[in-house]
């Protein structure tokens, strides 16, 4: 799948993928990111810390009409402000996005899948 659009030079195609890895590039970049988790959990409730090279599984990318939304699902670090944490995050991403590719991402939604002890 893809995502196509319109500026003045033509028409633009951007696989779902490319979206993915630059909003979790952003997104691991964010003060209080301990990773990116996978959107399934375990049976017991725990989620899977997915890698760096590993973080897009941690990124939904859907396209309803001409809108662009994102999921992402992270685990914060331990005495973060979660909220500060989430909102730092879905500014990261529209900003990478906007200057990267040159896409309006209508809204950016965080799950927090989890809260980590960093040493």
């Amino acid at each position: 799948m893809s995502v196509e659009f319109q500026n003045n030079y033509g028409q633009v195609t951007v696989s779902k993928e490319v979206i993915s890895t630059i909003a979790g590039g952003a997104a691991m970049e964010c003060y209080g990111i301990v990773g990116m988790a996978s959107k399934k959990q375990f049976k017991d409730g725990l989620s899977e810390i997915l890698g760096k090279e590993n973080f897009t599984k941690g990124v939904v990318v859907r396209q309803e009409d001409r809108d662009l939304n994102i999921d992402m699902y992270i685990i914060v670090s331990y005495g973060t402000k979660v909220s500060e944490v989430a909102h730092n995050v879905q500014n990261q991403v529209k900003y990478a996005l906007k200057r990267m590719v040159g896409l309006d991402v209508v809204s950016v939604n965080i799950y927090i899948h989890g809260v980590r002890v960093t040493t």
